[in-house]
């Protein structure tokens, strides 16, 4: 049985423990798609941010260049005959235009180069005017007429943690600076070079931010479901394990019920070559004890013991007969008291000679219901029987009925105040041929057990040591017409 039990266990196991990885592995796979997800938005996030405030640089440069031309180029020409920044004059007049432009807008500084000198000519930040060669690569694309931008950042995912460097992001934009006409279109030479500097730090954080709130979010997700997945594992293994264990059980009753067949059929064969022979010694023991009386007056008694002993044996072989070969049972209303009542008229002899009081409390309006009068009468004489033979002082027996919690059912309880069943035991009193007396078949409560069972019904028990014991039968009040 413990092959089976491994065997079955481990077949029935198998199919969900690849149900189990193939879960996990995917949620590793969701895990790491979440942070590919992460990082892909992010790099995206700055790419449109690069492009859509290269392209608001450039705009702005191109804004900026109409309107230094138009209102400090020509007019300061045409006053001054020529531009000197270092006119204060001059310079206040182009700080002024340059700063109402940039006023309200991201605009962190702009500068404004020489062509040819690769000084800075004007700047927003003051101490950087007149400083030579601070143009880089950029600076030389733009004198050449070229837009172009450079992006400096510093900063990663880490940044959110506490204690990291912070993030910072800084956008250059080159513009050409050329003359203009009056429609706005770019004529003659490069005049200088405009330089128009972003700061996108606090977008470049706000994008970090994300990042870190989608992978959080990824995390959280997966620990949720992952917690799922482990309350449905262990609640699974635990349901299959039960079902193994079921399956264990179910085989050991089948092999039980199998081997009680064979032994029902050996005894059914048994009994019933006991039974002819045995009546017949039963009678020709009545015959010789008539004759005894005549022939050899007092010595009656040894034929006595010979009717006796046959008709324990008959009973034996009749208990025998009934659990091998059970009665179908014919079905008919009838009072539960009624069947009551003559079992314990029957006993009545026994229960004076073993000095048992029966008491009785049997409901006046229970009603009738569908049994084999015949087969619960066996019912109630075993568990009776039982009672009186676990009393060898004497004692008090109960027997009660009245209508269950369930109105279509009706209970039999029968008490006792005898040596009680050891709580190692309860669970075996029903096993078939087990008992606990010298004498018996251990098949009563068997019996009775099937028979109640077959009226669709219930037996337990509940004893404890030297205070007693007490038998609940539970019977349908019309549910045995199904069994008919």
């Amino acid at each position: 049985m413990k092959r089976i039990k491994y065997e079955g266990s481990s077949s029935a196991l198998l199919p969900f423990e690849l149900v189990k990885y193939f879960a996990v592995t995917s949620l590793l796979l969701i895990l790491i798609a979440s942070f590919v997800l992460s990082w892909v938005i992010a790099d995206n996030a700055k790419t449109v941010l690069l492009q859509r405030s290269e392209a608001y640089s450039k705009l702005f440069a191109d804004n900026l260049n109409r309107q230094v031309f138009i209102q400090f180029v020509l007019p300061t020409v045409v006053r001054y005959g020529r531009i000197a920044l270092s006119e204060t004059d001059q310079f206040e007049r182009l700080d002024q235009i340059v700063r109402n432009i940039t006023r309200g807008m991201r605009i962190d500084s702009v500068t404004i180069f020489e062509p040819s000198q690769n000084r800075i000519a004007y700047s927003t930040i003051t101490e950087s005017m007149g400083k030579r060669d601070m143009g880089g690569l950029e600076y030389q694309k733009a004198v050449k007429g070229e837009n172009n931008s450079v992006l400096i950042t510093g900063g990663s995912l880490l940044s959110i943690l506490p204690g990291a460097a912070e993030v910072f992001c800084t956008l250059k934009t080159y513009v050409p600076f050329r003359q203009e006409n009056r429609l706005g279109e770019h004529t003659g030479e490069i005049m200088g070079v405009i330089e128009v500097v972003q700061d996108l730090s606090e977008d470049l954080e706000a994008i970090i931010q994300l990042q870190g709130r989608v992978i959080v979010l990824s995390l959280t997700i997966m620990a949720i479901l992952f917690s799922i997945l482990s309350i449905i594992v262990v609640r699974a293994n635990r349901v299959m394990a039960e079902r193994a264990e079921e399956r264990l059980r179910l085989e050991e009753q089948l092999n039980e019920a199998q081997r009680l067949a064979s032994l029902g059929k050996m005894v059914a064969a048994v009994s019933h070559e006991i039974k002819n022979p045995l009546g017949i010694v039963r009678s020709t023991a009545e015959i010789l004890g008539n004759r005894i009386s005549k022939v050899a007056p007092g010595n009656e008694h040894l034929a006595h013991i010979i009717v006796e002993e046959t008709s324990r044996l008959d009973t034996i072989v009749r208990e025998f007969l009934d659990f091998a070969r059970p009665r179908e049972a014919k079905m008919a209303k009838g009072a539960l008291n009624g069947v009551v009542t003559r079992v314990l008229r029957f006993m009545d002899p026994e229960f004076k000679q073993k000095l048992v009081v029966v008491h009785t409390e049997l409901a006046a309006d229970l009603p009738d219901i569908f049994m084999d009068s015949e087969q619960i009468y066996q019912v109630v004489f075993n568990i009776v029987f039982n009672a009186t033979q676990a009393m060898p002082y004497g004692g008090d027996i109960l027997v009660r009925t009245k209508a269950a919690q369930d109105p279509s059912m009706v209970v039999l309880e029968i008490s006792d105040t005898g040596i009680g069943i050891p709580a190692e035991k309860i669970e075996q009193i029903f096993t078939p041929f087990y008992t606990d007396k010298n004498r018996g078949t251990g098949l009563g409560l068997t019996i009775a057990k099937n028979i109640v069972e077959k009226h669709q019904g219930m037996i337990t028990v509940t004893s404890r040591a030297d205070e007693g014991s007490v038998f609940s039968v539970v019977l349908p009040i019309n549910g045995g017409e199904s069994a008919i």
